[in-house]
């Protein structure tokens, strides 16, 4: 790996508040691609979830529905999937990029086109941005390509809505991590610059194991890791929920 890639787990420890974030790329052996999405809370309500698989995506839910104050921003579809197609993303936009390809099929833009009618979370003063990811599959074929994508305030002006998209071709061993938040703050600051280069691992179940593991121990709440095998075998699926 060159030296702008990172280590996953040293990046997650170093950081006690990433927010939720996003993983894509492809397992170093070159076998599969690879998909982790986790979330984080500060507030009880935040801290309140769990992922839940059914057929077709993921979604959140309240572990106790007593303690359950507001769904506006916490219960949503982190993941989809349709027609060798997968979608992930921090929010209900998962359903904006799914409802748009279902409705507009797939003219290789769908992702931007879908995104462009969205913009960060209204949750002053953090404006929360909304971090989405595509993976698309050709099978027969072995092969895949992803984007990623970050909705964001300008520095904070909810004024302006700042898109941005990254387009990549799968390297072994190598994948882009995108996340809400650079760190802990208050009000807490966006992500900024480019998606980070990571090296991955193999297996669906390493991944999991470093990215859980290297979580802040207080802030965490669920993991979903997704190993797609590129000789379209069936894929391996993992969520650990703190909540159990």
């Amino acid at each position: 790996m060159s030296n702008k890639t990172f280590d996953l787990a040293k990046l997650l420890s170093e950081n006690t508040y990433p927010g939720r974030g996003i993983v894509i790329g492809k397992s170093k052996d070159g076998k599969n691609a690879m998909i982790a999405y986790f979330i984080m809370g500060r507030s009880e309500n935040s801290r309140n979830r769990i992922f839940e698989r059914f057929d077709g995506g993921m979604r959140t839910k309240a572990f106790d529905e007593s303690k359950l104050s507001d769904p506006s921003l916490i219960i949503y579809n982190p993941y989809l999937s349709c027609d060798n197609i997968d979608i992930v993303t921090n929010g209900d936009q998962t359903d904006t990029v799914y409802n748009y390809i279902k409705e507009n099929g797939e003219d290789g833009f769908s992702f931007e086109k879908s995104l462009h009618t969205r913009e960060f979370e209204p949750d002053c003063p953090n404006y929360t941005p909304r971090i989405s990811g595509i993976l698309y599959y050709a099978f027969p074929g072995n092969t895949f390509n992803y984007k990623l994508s970050i909705l964001k305030s300008s520095d904070g002006n909810p004024e302006v809505c700042n898109r941005y998209f990254y387009s990549y071709s799968p390297l072994n061993g190598l994948g882009h991590f995108i996340h809400t938040y650079k760190c802990d703050g208050n009000p807490i600051p966006s992500f900024y610059g480019e998606p980070e280069a990571v090296e991955l691992p193999n297996t669906a179940e390493e991944l999991a194991d470093l990215v859980w593991k290297n979580l802040n121990e207080d802030n965490k709440v669920s993991l979903f890791v997704r190993a797609v095998p590129l000789d379209g075998s069936e894929p391996t699926e993992i969520i650990i929920n703190k909540n159990v």
